[in-house]
């Protein structure tokens, strides 16, 4: 698609998406408006009548774009696969509510990908854990040496949260608590039945970390 582009594979594409994606990706290479033209050989009034036509009106045009923004053509159509979450603006209306604790527990659900936060130096750390929920406390498998493993009784926090692009809603749930290391082996062996108890990065994981938490909150945005 992105050696040959037709103008079917644009269609229905919404012209001020892409020319928001253009825009955003010129800004984040430090390209003024005029330099994009210059590079892509345009005229930066062809540019702007392109930035309003969209990709239908001169697919070969916006190939050349999306060389200079070192991007693809069809990442200008439709965005990265891989982009964070939150693209989208913000919704009609937005509305921040608070969490009860039962429904923050509702929304963590069984087991999922969530972030512990550390205590380290130079400034606390956070990274991506698969976790389990046992009983209203977070467990999760790492390896005793890893950059997720806390030090034993240490204050930790705990994040997971979800987010509706197409709606522009989501929520998150912060659990504050101290680490405990879980090195009894029946209740090892039990914690390895649970979902979601195989970290997905694999490799020698022999360290159960138990969260038990002293403060679970949370909110979500949602529209009026």
């Amino acid at each position: 698609m992105d050696q040959n582009p037709g103008p079917d594979a644009a269609q229905g594409v919404d012209p001020a998406v892409v020319a928001r994606r253009i825009d955003d990706r010129r800004r984040q290479l430090g390209l003024t408006e005029e330099a994009l033209a210059r590079q892509t050989a345009m005229a930066p009034r062809y540019l702007r009548h392109l930035m309003e036509a969209g990709p239908a009106f001169d697919p070969a045009a916006f190939v050349r774009i999306a060389a200079v923004l070192r991007t693809t053509y069809g990442e200008l159509l439709s965005g990265r696969a891989d982009a964070p979450p939150g693209q989208g603006g913000a919704g009609a209306r937005p509305l921040l509510l608070h969490l009860t604790e039962p429904e923050c527990w509702d929304r963590v659900g069984t087991h999922g990908i969530g972030r512990i936060g550390l205590p380290t130096r130079p400034a606390p750390a956070v990274f991506p854990v698969n976790y389990t929920v046992d009983a209203r406390t977070i467990v999760y498998h790492t390896s005793a040496h890893g950059t997720s493993a806390p030090p034993d009784g240490s204050p930790v926090s705990f994040q997971v949260d979800h987010i509706d692009e197409s709606l522009s809603r989501g929520w998150s749930v912060l659990i504050l608590g101290r680490a405990q290391y879980v090195e009894d082996p029946d209740e090892i062996a039990r914690l390895k039945e649970l979902p979601g108890s195989t970290p997905w990065a694999g490799g020698g994981r022999d360290l159960w970390v138990r969260i038990r938490p002293d403060e679970t909150n949370g909110r979500r945005i949602t529209s009026g």
